[in-house]
């Protein structure tokens, strides 16, 4: 059984972690080391004003004029991956950080894996991380669970959670999975 714990909008979330005023206005990430800098995530409050992500900085302002905008914060990143890896290991030896904002967790006796990962939800919660969890048979359907997870999503057959998806979907996560 495997399990994949996510902590959604990753970049933002290192970013804004301490600074709650942030959080309640249009906010936007992008990276600054990027060869043409774009919009990497943003939060709801900009998205309500017609920002979306992969708009220039230019683009974005001309959408909503009190927009922030921040560069990547690698060192807060950083510390939110050490803390998400702590939180997993707690949970299992056996596990990988997939992606920024991801690990995946191996169980080797699936017993009570809802009610453990809605303890380490809780546990991040108390870090001021927003996160979610998928359960699954193998690690890609956990990944695609965590993401439809509102905190933790068990899939017990992956066809079945999978049929109804439309393939916009299915391809979005496909090209998360292959950016790692």
């Amino acid at each position: 059984m495997f399990a994949t714990i996510l902590l959604p909008n990753f970049y933002l979330q290192a970013i804004a972690r301490h600074q709650p005023k942030l959080r309640a206005q249009p906010l936007a990430v992008l990276d600054a080391t990027a060869t043409k800098a774009v919009i990497l995530q943003l939060n709801e409050a900009a998205e309500t004003e017609g920002v979306r992500a992969g708009m220039a900085p230019s683009q974005a302002l001309a959408r909503c004029l009190h927009l922030v905008i921040k560069a990547r914060a690698r060192d807060c990143e950083q510390q939110l991956s050490d803390i998400l890896l702590h939180h997993a290991f707690m949970l299992s030896p056996f596990v990988e950080a997939t992606a920024p904002g991801v690990c995946t967790v191996q169980f080797m006796q699936p017993n009570r894996l809802t009610e453990k990962l809605q303890n380490v939800i809780h546990l991040l919660a108390r870090c001021d991380l927003v996160a979610r969890a998928g359960i699954a048979e193998n690690a890609d359907a956990s990944f695609l669970a965590a993401h439809r997870a509102e905190p933790v999503l068990e899939i017990k057959e992956a066809k079945k959670f999978l049929a109804p998806l439309p393939i916009e979907t299915l391809a979005v996560e496909a090209m998360l999975l292959a950016a790692v």
